[in-house]
């Protein structure tokens, strides 16, 4: 079906993931989904870093920074002229990049006798590997198509030329990187030398820019607070007159955009050489979220530096002007935002803390059996609409819900109960199968549950439906054996006596995070399938 955005322009995102799971793909029958339109495909889950990236983003774009993006490999020279005597110690923490050398091999008569083992070849053959070896060395051929290239010239299967690769040359095997002068950028401010290096002296003045990208730092090891790769949102102005009132104005006015309440500013003692002395300035700011966090209890932390370039480390890149840099780190600030105390559960949560949320549990719980056929579909609405409309009836008592044809068979299908003084359904036959704090339960829509409707996602899914999807399935397999039978669901102890399936890794992620399935409740409801 098209999907129409103005027919769903007033749904939330909640509204579509109840949609999705009342969808075909859980209860099979558009019929029962009057409140939502059948979609089926549910929201994405964002994570919380790019999440916090995308807003970075859209916050310095309304302080008026255009965006860019700062190299990331780069010569460790930038790292000299910009770090100067300190240069050696910042280069310690760099990753330096180191490429496989390319072989000079020739072919001996050995090589050809170990050639001709695998594949039969002639002088005109060995001449043809010979010409591809020759471009691999000049780098006319990239080491990705070097066995495709093989292959082709000795017109065999690449899987040949793999095993060419390996035993007739095993230099390629023993080949060790050698690290040249390219190193990852380790701090933004590399990038942003070489960025302002072309535009600074071109751009009409004031000049604001940010870029959002990759660091990457070699660590001892990573931790609760580091890790070997980060993300740092920084940016730049340039003009005549900056000073450190415009660091303190691009801090409130970026970080009051996340819900930082108060700021405090302080020169910062490790003075790095790039900045002019007295210039480089920690940002401490107040959020609400901290004083919940034992390490922060006045809810005060350091959030970001600001300092102004040096103007000898300009004067290395042209640079005229003089320029403000304001940096945070990514992770930090959305380990506030999410409290988070640990940055590598926020960043590799599928390593660390695993967490599904309500939504995700719901999605993963399906009806069992369902019928195939529309007329099965047809039964199974009837006996929804037939136990509904005869729930308080009091048995001995009988009402046929269907009566048609399935597969050439006459099928009459009936609601019943046999027992004396009871009623057609029995008190739980309406409840709802909902989800709340990573458990699932199996509750009627009355005031004393309502908290676990509100808060938690409910699939729409009650027990008498899974009954009748189980009811019509089964009529379906009586007319195509020929023959009748009966169904009874008394007691419900787990979710497949009420026709029901939950994927087995969610059973296990909800049962090992003291999570319960709850669904126990008595139903009492039959039905009888007839065929002639």
């Amino acid at each position: 079906m098209k999907f129409n955005v103005k027919e769903y322009k007033n749904l939330t995102e909640k509204d579509f993931e109840l949609a999705w799971i009342k969808s075909v793909e859980v209860l099979g029958d558009n019929s029962l989904n009057e409140k939502y339109p059948r979609l089926h495909i549910p929201f994405g889950r964002e994570h919380p870093l790019f999440s916090t990236i995308n807003k970075l983003r859209e916050a310095y774009l309304r302080l008026g920074f255009s965006e860019v993006v700062n190299p990331l490999i780069v010569e460790d020279i930038h790292v000299k002229k910009q770090f100067g005597k300190e240069a050696l110690a910042v280069l310690d923490r760099c990753y330096y990049l180191a490429t496989l050398p390319k072989p000079n091999i020739g072919i001996s008569v050995e090589k050809i006798n170990l050639l001709k083992n695998i594949v039969d070849v002639n002088e005109n053959d060995v001449e043809k590997l010979r010409e591809v070896l020759h471009r691999f060395k000049k780098g006319k051929i990239d080491g990705d198509d070097l066995s495709y290239e093989i292959a082709k010239a000795l017109n065999v299967d690449d899987s040949v030329a793999v095993k060419i690769l390996n035993e007739v040359f095993p230099e390629f095997k023993d080949l060790k990187p050698i690290p040249g002068s390219l190193t990852l950028r380790s701090h933004m401010t590399t990038g942003w030398f070489i960025t302002l290096s072309e535009l600074a002296n071109k751009l009409p003045l004031p000049i604001k820019l940010f870029s959002i990208d990759r660091c990457f730092r070699r660590e001892q090891g990573e931790d609760a607070t580091r890790l070997y790769t980060y993300f740092s949102a920084s940016c730049v102005v340039v003009d005549e007159d900056v000073n450190v009132d415009i660091g303190k104005a691009i801090a409130e006015g970026l970080l009051r955009q996340f819900g930082f309440k108060k700021f405090k500013f302080k020169l910062d003692e490790k003075r790095s050489k790039y900045y002019i002395p007295g210039t480089q300035t920690e940002v401490f700011a107040y959020h609400p979220n901290l004083s919940s966090n034992s390490k922060y209890k006045d809810g005060w932390i350091e959030i970001a530096t600001f300092g102004i370039y040096s103007p000898t480390a300009l004067a290395q890149y042209d640079i005229e002007y003089p320029v403000l840099n304001f940096g945070l780190g990514v992770e930090r600030l959305a380990m506030i935002l999410y409290n988070y105390s640990d940055v590598r559960k926020l960043v590799y949560p599928q390593f660390y803390e695993l967490k599904l949320e309500d939504i995700d549990i719901a999605r993963a719980i399906k009806i069992d059996s369902h019928p195939i056929t529309a007329e099965g579909m047809s039964i199974a609405k009837s006996v929804i609409k037939t136990a509904e409309e005869n729930a308080e009836k009091i048995a001995p008592c009988f009402f046929e819900a269907w009566n048609g044809h399935i597969y050439g068979k006459n099928v009459r299908v009936t609601v019943f109960e046999r027992e004396n003084n009871t009623k057609l359904c029995g008190p739980a036959y309406a409840n709802e199968i909902v989800v709340f704090n990573g458990s699932i339960y199996g509750l009627p829509r009355k005031d004393k549950w309502k908290k676990y409707f509100d808060e938690g996602v409910s699939t729409g899914i009650r027990y008498l439906d899974g009954f009748a999807y189980k009811v019509a399935s089964f009529a379906e397999e009586c007319a195509a054996r020929g023959e009748g039978g009966e169904i009874r669901v008394r007691v419900v102890e787990s979710i497949s006596d009420i026709n029901l399936k939950i994927q087995e890794n969610v059973r296990r992620y909800i049962l090992s995070n003291n999570g319960k399935i709850d669904v126990r409740g008595p139903m009492f409801l039959s039905a009888k399938v007839d065929v002639e």
